[in-house]
């Protein structure tokens, strides 16, 4: 443990975005949020499995050596006990929400696939200030594997989106979507969207998660991560028209093919579990964590060299987004 602790102190250094990467090291499934009082905030999963970090700063840049604050740890036992996960930070009427996933035990048998959302509130302007309020576990409507999960507003309604095991098929987990009552309460019955169908979605494990949303040019996307978390580990895009029903499966496509995968050549491996910000001037910056070796000694879950990247994207003539290839790192 004393090693890790000193390279997630020395992982600290910066990288100009789309000019270098890691951003920021040791740190999967990354978020970052801009917000509207001119703030970064990034929050993702720590090595330890056993706290909720928040960071912010005025660019993607400065957040690799802004300094964290803790914003929970996780409880000595029970269902909030181990294995915390995804955290993502998110702003809804007014509040800062935390949405992540931790199970009760870190037994690898029991608890590595026993998790479930949870919800944290936060009613202070700066979120790494005042008091979370743990708001409980967010029910799907069945209890099974649920984790990744996000939000997001479209035309006056909150939806989530996130990944969850049907007990009755075969696979991992599925991506779902339901309309939110309240940020910790969903309305009405989960809908199912993708389940992981074409070869480069079930190796190693039969994966859709790590859901982010985009809505961009008359279009709403939402991009996820499939198979297992080694160099297999990728990105597919759901399609919809902003005119459609979310709530409709038959309104997203599927991307046949990943839209984001291992590049060899730049030597960065098992790119996935993203999300979506804007530079300071606009620019359009994905946000994903990859590893910078493909061979992983043990199970990869117990791998901490996930680091965080960021590099700009650009869009297709049809309005789709060119996540191109990964950026190599400096």
């Amino acid at each position: 443990m004393s090693d890790l602790k000193t390279n997630n102190a020395e992982g600290r250094a910066s990288a100009s975005v789309g000019g270098g990467n890691p951003l920021i090291r040791h740190r999967a499934d990354p978020w970052i949020y801009r917000h509207e009082d001119g703030y970064y905030y990034f929050t993702a999963t720590v090595p330890e499995y056993d706290r909720i970090e928040l960071r912010r700063a005025k660019t993607p840049e400065e957040l690799a050596a802004a300094e964290p604050a803790v914003a929970w740890r996780k409880r000595e036992s029970g269902p909030l006990s181990a294995n915390i996960w995804a955290p993502e930070l998110h702003y809804i009427q007014g509040k800062w929400y935390i949405y992540f996933a931790a199970a009760h035990t870190s037994d690898t048998v029991e608890g590595l696939f026993d998790h479930r959302i949870y919800v944290l509130e936060n009613g202070s302007a700066n979120p790494l200030e005042g008091d979370w309020i743990e708001k409980g576990q967010l029910k799907t409507g069945w209890e099974s594997f649920s984790l990744d999960a996000t939000t997001f507003e479209h035309r006056g309604v909150h939806y989530l989106v996130w990944p969850q095991k049907d007990p009755a098929i075969p696979g991992n987990s599925n991506l779902y979507i339901a309309a939110l009552d309240t940020p910790w309460s969903i309305r009405g019955q989960a809908v199912r969207l993708s389940v992981p169908e074409f070869e480069w979605e079930t190796v190693g494990f039969l994966v859709n998660e790590g859901p982010a949303v985009l809505k961009r040019n008359g279009k709403m996307f939402i991009a996820y991560s499939a198979s297992a978390t080694d160099h297999h580990y990728c990105m597919g895009l759901l399609t919809a028209s902003e005119d459609a029903d979310p709530l409709d499966p038959a309104s997203w496509t599927k991307s046949p093919v990943p839209v984001f995968r291992t590049d060899e050549e730049a030597g960065v491996y098992g790119p996935g579990h993203n999300s979506f910000t804007t530079a300071p001037d606009g620019t359009d910056l994905l946000v994903y964590h990859a590893r910078g070796f493909k061979e992983i000694e043990g199970d990869p879950l117990d791998d901490p060299n996930r680091h965080t990247c960021v590099q700009p994207f650009g869009w297709k003539e049809d309005g789709t987004p060119d996540f191109g290839r990964p950026i190599r790192w400096a």
